[in-house]
């Protein structure tokens, strides 16, 4: 059998959020994505409020041999500097530094933030300053590469 192309993986990484945050579990299978990590609730640190429609949760999914990490939902946050945002749920594999960019509060013409997952679970949010404060964060589309 032969291994996945870097091509290949770039290709399932674009399609995979929409593939994968939109589709029931059955779908999801079909589709050839294996979830190795069920979505479970990310702990939220401070006085960061989750979205009451939408609170943050992460998973891990495997696409061709390749696991992602997921997010979706959000948080009402004040950053004013990196700060972290929360915890990943316990279990669940972080082996190397991770980042995505999320949708977060428009000031000025910014309009994204940068959203780590480093090796101890932890999220942080960065990009935050005094003349741009993140107000919220959406963490739905950030799917990064683990392995």
């Amino acid at each position: 059998m032969r291994s996945p192309t870097r091509r290949t993986l770039l290709t399932a990484a674009v399609a995979l959020p929409a593939v994968t945050l939109a589709a029931a579990p059955a779908d999801a299978a079909a589709s050839g994505v294996e979830v190795v990590f069920p979505w479970k609730p990310i702990t939220l640190t401070g006085a960061a409020k989750p979205f009451a429609d939408a609170p943050p949760q992460a998973r891990v999914v495997r696409v061709a041999g390749t696991d992602f990490l997921q997010l979706r939902g959000g948080a009402h946050v004040s950053y004013t500097s990196d700060s972290p945002l929360g915890t990943l749920p316990a279990g669940l594999p972080v082996p190397k530094l991770t980042r995505g960019l999320c949708p977060r509060n428009n000031h000025n013409g910014l309009s994204v933030c940068r959203v780590e997952a480093d090796v101890r679970g932890t999220l942080i949010v960065l990009g935050g300053t005094s003349a741009s404060k993140i107000t919220w964060v959406r963490l739905d589309g950030f799917s990064s590469v683990l392995s």
